[in-house]
């Protein structure tokens, strides 16, 4: 057999599955796409996570197109971090092109153009369904490593969830986390001391500066109600088709703080409320992180660990996370060592550090007799990536240079108009896009320590009338018994007087 043949029969045993699966393009050899020598990547597998990365303009985010596409169809729901804002075409079918006919029949694969089910979400004034969560949601030690706390500040916020839980106060923004830490070393901190202990007030102080940084960023759009509820993420519509939610952070590049928030937030209750599939065929959800950098770069240990932790655990919960960057040391090796699928796009070698950079990344794929993978990863064109998946019995698959399909949806933005559209027909829009400031923890605070003043005042009042009323009584008593005590009548009469005057007189002659 000759080393074509070989590199055929080793690609189709490989990617042969009984089950579901979606075809990302077909395996070259030499530079040359072979026709028909599918590389597929089985549903089962997909919530072990993924790995999508290359140089700026290689394809990847139309590999992520073409990934959400395929879920899609197939009735899985799919959630983007659209950082650059170039994903919302997947609402309209694909214009089609002479190259994409090209590359199709290259491929062996039919192009039919489709649009797909999507809604627009948002974090901050943009367009699109509003997305929050409450403080109380958090939980005192998610937000406490949010905030980057250190172990006796994380301790002074698990005493206000439970001064909160045992008042039933409402944690709802940060305003309510604000006064209710100003309360807990001012107006409140005698009963403060009393049952939970005194709070320092130079902790409390540190934490407000941790929450002003997080206002800074937008946190005070983000903390509130309507709380989004994540079921609202696993929509398909009538015709059985997954929604694919974009979340549009276009102007959050610059601040990351607000970024990590939210993928902690979101991931932590899609663990806590979705049922354990165990071995399921279809993973429940899947997520592509784009930019994945912005996390990691700005996240502090404690936050990489929590990544980490619900990165290993989530999948259980048929959940899988896609991270989409520039290179794959962008992301922390405890991560990267859990992602069963890798698509790596080119890598450019224009410095020492990038040719170190490719070794190293060419050692994260299995090895083949078919290829130099260093060589190849800098000589693979635009739409073009090195693919290794699991299969369905979770081994790695061989090794292929492939050429990918391309999306079946516009590769362009929506118009202005056309997103419009899109959002005033959205359901969730109506559902979340109306802000609710009900009474919680900063309202009840204010009337409890106005309560407490009026009735400061009114007992002040009370005990300087009394205090009056106690003066004037002595006052009025001294001048009544003056006047109403007969002997005294008697012996300051002027007879009385005159009489006694007259005695001494005589007396003293």
């Amino acid at each position: 057999m000759s080393k074509t043949d070989d590199f055929l029969a080793e690609i189709t045993a490989g990617n042969t599955f009984k089950g579901e699966f979606i075809t990302l393009g077909s395996a070259m050899l030499d530079g040359k796409t072979l026709t028909n020598a599918y590389v597929n990547i089985p549903l089962k597998t997909m919530n072990r996570h993924g790995l999508i990365a290359g140089a700026t303009g290689t394809g990847k985010t139309k590999t992520l197109q073409v990934l959400a596409e395929n879920l899609s169809e197939k009735g899985i729901p799919v959630v983007l971090m659209d950082i650059k804002g170039d994903l919302s075409g997947l609402a309209k079918p694909s214009a089609g092109h002479a190259k994409i006919d090209e590359r199709h029949a290259s491929i062996g694969l039919p192009f039919t153009p489709k649009a797909f089910p999507v809604e627009v979400m948002t974090l901050s004034e943009q367009d699109g369904v509003r997305l929050r969560a409450t403080v109380s949601e958090f939980g005192p030690v998610l937000l406490s490593r949010i905030l980057d706390l250190s172990e006796t500040q994380s301790g002074i916020v698990a005493v206000i969830f439970k001064y909160c839980d045992d008042h039933k106060y409402p944690l709802l923004d940060l305003k309510d986390f604000k006064k209710i830490l100003q309360y807990a070393t001012q107006e409140g901190k005698d009963e403060f001391s009393d049952a939970y202990g005194r709070i320092s007030t130079a902790s409390t102080g540190a934490i407000l500066r941790k929450i002003v940084e997080i206002e800074q960023q937008g946190g005070e759009r983000f903390f509130g109600e309507t709380s989004f509820e994540v079921d609202d993420l696993l929509r398909v519509d009538d015709d059985g088709r997954g929604y694919i939610n974009i979340l549009r952070l276009t102007d959050i590049q610059d601040r990351p703080k607000l970024f990590s928030t939210f993928m902690l937030s979101l991931l932590a209750e899609i663990y806590s409320t979705f049922p354990e599939q165990g071995d399921s065929d279809r993973p429940e959800l899947i997520m592509f992180i784009d930019e994945a950098h912005l996390i990691f770069n700005e996240a502090s240990k404690a936050l990489l660990n929590q990544i980490e932790s619900i990165v290993k655990l989530i999948r259980s919960k048929g959940v899988g996370i896609y991270f989409v960057t520039q290179n794959p040391t962008d992301v922390p090796e405890a991560v990267l060592g859990q992602l069963g699928l890798k698509v790596q796009h080119a890598l450019r070698a224009f410095t020492a550090n990038d040719r170190k950079a490719i070794k190293l990344t060419a050692q994260n794929y299995p090895e083949t007799d078919f290829y130099d993978t260093t060589e190849v990863l800098t000589s693979l064109g635009i739409g073009e990536a090195l693919v290794s998946a699991l299969d369905e019995k979770g081994r790695p698959t061989p090794l292929a240079a492939t050429m990918m399909r391309a999306p079946m949806s516009r590769m362009d933005v929506l118009t202005d108009t056309e997103l419009d559209a899109l959002i005033s027909t959205s359901k969730l829009a109506r559902k979340y896009n109306e802000t609710i400031d009900r009474e919680s923890a900063y309202e009840m605070l204010n009337e409890k320590i106005e309560a407490a003043e009026a009735e400061e005042a009114k007992a002040k009042a009370r005990e300087e009338k009394e205090a009056l009323e106690k003066a004037s009584s002595r006052g009025t008593y001294r001048r009544n018994s003056s006047r109403q005590n007969p002997l005294i009548k008697v012996l300051t009469s002027p007879t009385v007087i005159r009489s006694v005057l007259g005695i001494l007189t005589k007396m003293m002659k």
